[in-house]
């Protein structure tokens, strides 16, 4: 499968969120990563629909956003309608996770379930044959700059193995400390779609640090 590059607007500068987007569709990256805190499910706020709304008319780029609220069924709509193309829950949110995939399908958003990294992955397993990727977390999800967790690699492998063993082409995601050293691990252990934040806004060339993501070994 085709490796994919979704940079996280979280590590970006907030007060120029549209030339941020831009530089990442002119630097090669394939969507655009939109983490969304509610202060609730986690320690953390970012921003609403009204600011993917805002964002949406600066590229044509995939809009990848993750929900990191107590509540995704309730806000689905609100963020389809925004402009998401694919929408990432929690499977430790509040909503029930089958109710929540079947809204997002039929707002004609893709669905996505997210995993933090002490949900084993045998808990997405009963709906995995409705979603189109799959996120697991290598940091514990609410703040950038978090240490990559290699002891999450073997889910990482456990989800691919039963996309496989089923004859999925489920993307599988990972999040969390995403940088040249860690991406090839998370590449062999079966990711097809990685997700960068610290490591291409910091970066001097940020086509380069994409391309490292994407190829780097």
């Amino acid at each position: 499968m085709r490796i994919k590059v979704s940079p996280s607007i979280l590590a970006s500068d907030f007060s120029k969120l549209g030339e941020e987007i831009r530089s990442l569709e002119s630097s090669g990256a394939d969507m655009i990563h939109i983490d969304v805190m509610d202060g609730c499910f986690v320690p953390n706020i970012t921003l609403g629909p009204p600011v993917v709304r805002s964002l949406r008319r600066h590229t044509d780029l995939p809009f990848d956003v993750h929900l990191m609220i107590r509540d995704p069924l309730f806000y689905a709509g609100a963020f389809a309608k925004a402009g998401a193309d694919l929408i990432c829950f929690h499977l430790e949110s509040d909503a029930d996770p089958g109710e929540t995939i079947a809204k997002l399908l039929s707002l004609g958003v893709k669905p996505a379930v997210a995993l933090k990294p002490k949900t084993p992955a045998e808990a997405v397993f009963p709906y995995l044959d409705q979603l189109a990727m799959v996120l697991v977390m290598t940091v514990e999800p609410g703040f950038g700059g978090q240490s990559f967790m290699e002891d999450q690699l073997g889910k990482i492998r456990e989800i691919r193995d039963e996309c496989d063993r089923r004859g999925l082409e489920t993307d599988v995601q990972v999040d969390g400390g995403i940088t040249d050293r860690t991406a090839p691990l998370c590449r062999a252990a079966g990711a097809n779609v990685l997700v960068a934040g610290s490591y291409v806004f910091r970066a001097q060339d940020r086509a380069e640090a994409i391309e490292k993501i994407r190829n780097g070994i």
